[in-house]
């Protein structure tokens, strides 16, 4: 399957346009120019990621795909990777006092990050990206020194009136630390070392980094008086306001390893109808009439969620590609009656992660085997054999989702989906899994 989102060189595009039209523009430092400035020649832009965790979450992937949008409209992207300032904190959106992260789990989560950023950008041709850790600068400043050539550019009258320390000083039961207050130097300063490095002109992120980037822009101007500018794209919210990508289970990440790809693919399958138009046009690359066609579609048959299918499709391919797409499709039929084998045990951990299971003795499935109706049992899917038997005989006991036609049936090693696991379902979504040790 052909990857949509494969960011190609392009002559340049009207990127505020294009990121206008997707809802992807909350705010510019420069409504009147920077359009213009943008189509006149191809600019560098970066956008900042903390390495709060080893993995990036679905409220990332906006920022990611606008700074993807800029670099397929012929601009170069730039991923920072705050090992710097990750170690402070960043207040931005934050009612407490984030906990401190030590040196290792900063670099722990450093090096999960980044192989996921890559994933988004493209790293060869005249506009290639480049991911970047600010502890780099950082890193060589003393105290005394920063303060000293850094600090004192920062009036601390303009500093209160960012939304970032306004609202937290104005909590009765939460104020703010100077470590989290000194935050807005250190991205400021990011963004001027950038602009020293790499010509970085402009710095976008979400809406809540307003006031940083703001800071960054009015310490450049008093240090090298050089003009930078910024822009904002909304957070990722539902329709109704709430943020989006939290499940049962948490948050919604981009790490196979902490959220399958078919849990990835199922959270966009099942994505309210109200929120499925918005999530198009922020993260594929399909054009207005495209989407639009796609919606209409869409509001004449709803259940069959097309709209919500290619989201899906293009969204978990481009987080975890050809493999993870194929293994989502997979799982997704394997809940709708398909046969189940020829699995290993983490693909089918992944499947069934939210599944009761239980642990069974190897030995159990050795000469005649073990009986149906002590595996559902054993299993919790049903309370006693009497309950097993009825269910056999009313046809609605399975194994790796074939029936069992008879309470005579005996089950052994070659019933068994993947190396050590049998999956027996009751009823049509009732699954549970014996695991044989």
């Amino acid at each position: 399957m052909t990857n949509p989102f494969s960011p190609t060189p392009s002559p340049l595009s009207p990127i505020l346009d294009e990121l206008s039209w997707r809802g992807l523009v909350n705010q510019t430092t420069d409504d009147a120019n920077l359009p213009r400035l943008l189509n006149e020649r191809p600019w560098t832009v970066y956008i900042g990621f903390d390495p709060t965790a080893d993995s990036l979450h679905v409220g990332h992937l906006v920022a990611l795909m606008v700074l993807r949008r800029f670099q397929q409209a012929g601009h170069r992207p730039i991923a920072l990777v705050g090992g710097a300032t990750g170690m402070i904190g960043d207040p931005s959106g934050k009612s407490e006092e984030r906990n401190l992260l030590s040196v290792d789990a900063l670099q722990a989560n450093i090096a999960g990050m980044e192989p996921q950023l890559r994933r988004f950008l493209r790293f060869d041709g005249p506009n290639a990206a480049v991911v970047v850790n600010n502890y780099e600068w950082m890193g060589r400043f003393g105290y005394l020194e920063f303060l000293r050539d850094v600090g004192k550019h920062f009036p601390v009258n303009v500093m209160l009136t960012k939304d970032s320390v306004r609202s937290r000083l104005a909590r009765s039961d939460a104020g703010i630390s100077y470590t989290e207050f000194s935050y807005m130097l250190l991205q400021a300063y990011d963004f001027v070392e950038l602009n020293r490095r790499y010509g970085c002109q402009l710095q976008a992120g979400g809406s809540d980094q307003w006031g940083n980037i703001t800071a960054g822009i009015d310490l450049a101007r008093r240090l090298h008086g050089v003009q930078l500018y910024g822009c904002t794209c909304p957070l990722l919210t539902r329709s109704d306001g709430t943020k989006m990508g939290k499940t049962e289970s948490g948050a919604l990440w981009l790490s196979p390893d902490k959220t399958s790809p078919y849990k990835f693919y199922q959270y966009w399958i099942n994505l309210d109808d109200a929120d499925v138009g918005r999530c198009l046009r922020f993260f594929t690359d399909l054009d207005r009439t495209t989407i639009d066609a796609l919606l209409a579609r869409h509001q004449t048959d709803p259940g069959r969620r097309e709209a919500q299918r290619c989201l899906a499709d293009a969204l978990t391919q481009l987080v975890h590609g050809d493999d993870g797409l194929n293994a989502a499709h997979r799982a997704t039929d394997i809940f709708f009656g398909a046969e189940i084998r020829d699995l290993s045990d983490v693909q089918l951990a992944g499947i069934f992660a939210d599944v009761p299971s239980r642990q069974l003795p190897r030995d159990r499935l050795a000469g005649e085997g073990l009986s149906a109706v002590d595996a559902l049992v054993e299993s919790g899917l049903c309370k006693s054999k009497g309950d097993a038997r009825r269910t056999i005989t009313q046809g609605g006991a399975y194994v790796n989702n074939h029936r069992l036609e008879s309470v005579d049936v005996r089950l052994t090693a070659a019933q068994l989906a993947s190396p050590s696991v049998m999956v027996l379902r009751s009823g049509k979504k009732n699954y549970a899994l014996l695991k044989f040790l």
